[in-house]
Protein backbone atom coordinates (compact mmCIF):
# COMPACT_ATOMS: atom_id res chain seq x y z
CA UNK A 1 0.00 0.00 0.00
CA UNK A 2 3.03 2.26 0.44
CA UNK A 3 4.09 1.70 -2.45
CA UNK A 4 0.71 2.82 -4.18
CA UNK A 5 0.97 6.04 -2.43
CA UNK A 6 4.11 7.22 -3.52
CA UNK A 7 3.14 6.30 -6.88
CA UNK A 8 -0.14 8.28 -6.63
CA UNK A 9 2.44 11.50 -5.14
CA UNK A 10 4.60 10.98 -7.86
CA UNK A 11 1.80 10.70 -10.68
CA UNK A 12 0.79 14.58 -8.55
CA UNK A 13 4.14 16.32 -8.53
CA UNK A 14 3.91 15.80 -12.36
CA UNK A 15 0.08 17.63 -12.58
CA UNK A 16 -0.42 20.54 -13.20
CA UNK A 17 -3.01 21.38 -10.48
CA UNK A 18 -0.51 20.23 -7.54
CA UNK A 19 2.38 22.60 -9.07
CA UNK A 20 4.33 24.27 -6.46
CA UNK A 21 2.80 22.11 -3.28
CA UNK A 22 6.29 20.92 -0.91
CA UNK A 23 6.17 17.34 0.30
CA UNK A 24 3.50 17.60 3.06
CA UNK A 25 1.33 19.85 1.37
CA UNK A 26 1.14 16.79 -1.26
CA UNK A 27 1.23 14.08 1.19
CA UNK A 28 -1.84 15.88 2.76
CA UNK A 29 -3.38 16.31 -0.67
CA UNK A 30 -2.88 12.88 -1.46
CA UNK A 31 -4.79 11.11 1.41
CA UNK A 32 -7.82 13.98 0.32
CA UNK A 33 -8.09 12.15 -3.31
CA UNK A 34 -10.69 10.18 -3.75
CA UNK A 35 -10.04 7.33 -6.25
CA UNK A 36 -12.80 6.46 -8.87
CA UNK A 37 -13.29 4.02 -12.04
CA UNK A 38 -15.50 4.51 -14.56
CA UNK A 39 -15.59 2.31 -18.18
CA UNK A 40 -16.31 3.60 -21.31
CA UNK A 41 -19.30 5.51 -22.37
CA UNK A 42 -20.10 6.40 -18.54
CA UNK A 43 -20.95 10.24 -17.95
CA UNK A 44 -18.65 11.52 -14.86
CA UNK A 45 -21.70 14.16 -14.79
CA UNK A 46 -24.07 16.13 -17.21
CA UNK A 47 -24.60 19.29 -17.74
CA UNK A 48 -27.20 20.61 -15.48
CA UNK A 49 -26.17 18.80 -12.77
CA UNK A 50 -25.33 20.37 -8.87
CA UNK A 51 -21.78 19.82 -8.85
CA UNK A 52 -19.62 18.86 -5.01
CA UNK A 53 -16.53 17.95 -6.85
CA UNK A 54 -13.73 18.24 -9.19
CA UNK A 55 -11.66 15.76 -10.83
CA UNK A 56 -8.11 14.62 -12.31
CA UNK A 57 -7.60 12.55 -14.97
CA UNK A 58 -4.88 9.30 -13.86
CA UNK A 59 -5.44 7.25 -16.87
CA UNK A 60 -8.26 7.26 -19.62
CA UNK A 61 -9.65 10.02 -21.90
CA UNK A 62 -12.38 12.78 -21.00
CA UNK A 63 -14.48 14.31 -23.59
CA UNK A 64 -16.54 17.49 -22.47
CA UNK A 65 -19.38 18.69 -24.31
CA UNK A 66 -22.07 21.31 -24.03
CA UNK A 67 -25.68 21.34 -25.48
CA UNK A 68 -26.19 24.34 -26.95
CA UNK A 69 -29.88 25.70 -26.27
CA UNK A 70 -30.95 24.52 -30.05
CA UNK A 71 -30.17 20.86 -28.71
CA UNK A 72 -26.78 21.16 -30.63
CA UNK A 73 -24.20 19.15 -28.69
CA UNK A 74 -20.75 20.68 -29.03
CA UNK A 75 -17.30 18.78 -28.14
CA UNK A 76 -15.00 21.50 -26.31
CA UNK A 77 -12.30 19.39 -25.36
CA UNK A 78 -10.73 15.92 -24.92
CA UNK A 79 -9.11 16.04 -21.66
CA UNK A 80 -6.10 13.47 -20.81
CA UNK A 81 -3.74 12.03 -17.65
CA UNK A 82 -3.13 14.88 -15.89
CA UNK A 83 -5.81 16.88 -16.70
CA UNK A 84 -8.23 18.34 -14.32
CA UNK A 85 -12.17 19.45 -14.83
CA UNK A 86 -15.18 19.73 -12.87
CA UNK A 87 -13.47 23.11 -10.65
CA UNK A 88 -15.30 25.75 -12.15
CA UNK A 89 -18.59 24.33 -9.96
CA UNK A 90 -16.24 24.31 -7.08
CA UNK A 91 -16.10 27.90 -7.75
CA UNK A 92 -18.80 30.01 -8.93
CA UNK A 93 -21.53 27.32 -7.32
CA UNK A 94 -23.69 26.89 -10.37
CA UNK A 95 -24.90 23.98 -11.80
CA UNK A 96 -22.76 21.39 -13.80
CA UNK A 97 -21.93 24.12 -17.29
CA UNK A 98 -21.18 20.91 -19.33
CA UNK A 99 -20.84 17.06 -19.57
CA UNK A 100 -17.52 15.17 -18.46
CA UNK A 101 -18.26 11.84 -21.19
CA UNK A 102 -15.61 8.73 -20.54
CA UNK A 103 -13.88 8.00 -24.39
CA UNK A 104 -12.12 5.06 -22.86
CA UNK A 105 -12.28 3.31 -19.48
CA UNK A 106 -11.04 6.49 -16.96
CA UNK A 107 -9.23 6.40 -13.37
CA UNK A 108 -9.83 9.36 -11.89
CA UNK A 109 -9.13 11.33 -8.61
CA UNK A 110 -11.53 13.28 -6.92
CA UNK A 111 -11.95 15.90 -4.53
CA UNK A 112 -15.12 17.64 -3.05
CA UNK A 113 -15.80 20.76 -1.93
CA UNK A 114 -15.27 19.80 1.70
CA UNK A 115 -11.85 17.99 0.75
CA UNK A 116 -10.98 21.89 -0.17
CA UNK A 117 -12.76 23.25 2.67
CA UNK A 118 -10.69 21.02 4.83
CA UNK A 119 -7.05 21.93 3.40
CA UNK A 120 -8.08 25.86 3.70
CA UNK A 121 -8.78 25.30 7.32
CA UNK A 122 -5.41 23.09 7.96
CA UNK A 123 -2.41 24.57 5.58
CA UNK A 124 -3.96 27.64 4.00
CA UNK A 125 -0.76 28.56 1.92
CA UNK A 126 -1.59 24.94 0.43
CA UNK A 127 -5.12 25.68 -0.41
CA UNK A 128 -3.81 29.20 -2.00
CA UNK A 129 -1.16 27.22 -4.30
CA UNK A 130 -4.29 24.80 -5.70
CA UNK A 131 -6.54 27.99 -6.22
CA UNK A 132 -3.70 29.75 -7.65
CA UNK A 133 -2.83 27.08 -10.25
CA UNK A 134 -7.18 26.51 -10.61
CA UNK A 135 -6.78 29.66 -12.01
CA UNK A 136 -4.10 29.58 -13.94
CA UNK A 137 -5.96 26.73 -16.12
CA UNK A 138 -8.75 28.72 -16.13
CA UNK A 139 -7.32 31.46 -17.39
CA UNK A 140 -5.55 29.33 -20.23
CA UNK A 141 -8.88 27.83 -21.16
CA UNK A 142 -10.29 30.77 -21.17
CA UNK A 143 -7.12 32.10 -23.62
CA UNK A 144 -7.45 29.06 -25.68
CA UNK A 145 -11.76 29.97 -26.05
CA UNK A 146 -11.27 33.80 -27.21
CA UNK A 147 -8.59 32.52 -29.66
CA UNK A 148 -11.30 30.06 -31.34
CA UNK A 149 -13.97 32.41 -31.04
CA UNK A 150 -11.63 35.04 -33.02
CA UNK A 151 -11.12 32.23 -35.54
CA UNK A 152 -14.57 32.27 -36.13
CA UNK A 153 -15.14 35.49 -36.20
CA UNK A 154 -12.53 36.22 -39.19
CA UNK A 155 -14.95 33.83 -41.19
CA UNK A 156 -17.46 36.96 -41.10
CA UNK A 157 -19.45 34.99 -38.15
CA UNK A 158 -21.33 37.96 -36.92
CA UNK A 159 -22.68 35.60 -34.40
CA UNK A 160 -18.98 35.62 -32.96
CA UNK A 161 -19.07 39.51 -32.57
CA UNK A 162 -20.63 40.11 -29.49
CA UNK A 163 -21.53 43.20 -27.63
CA UNK A 164 -21.11 43.40 -24.44
CA UNK A 165 -24.20 44.16 -21.84
CA UNK A 166 -22.48 47.15 -19.21
CA UNK A 167 -21.80 46.19 -15.73
CA UNK A 168 -23.42 48.85 -14.43
CA UNK A 169 -26.34 51.08 -15.70
CA UNK A 170 -25.75 54.55 -17.55
CA UNK A 171 -27.01 57.85 -17.10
Amino acid sequence: MAADFEALKTFLERTPFFGGLNEDELDRLARMCHARELPAGANVFLQGDTGRSMYVIVSGEVLMTHRASLGVECKLVRLLPGDFFGETTLIEMQPRPCTAHCETPVRLLELTNMDLYRLYREDLKAYVMVLQNINRELCRRLRRADGRIAELAEDGDEVTQIRAQPLLPRG
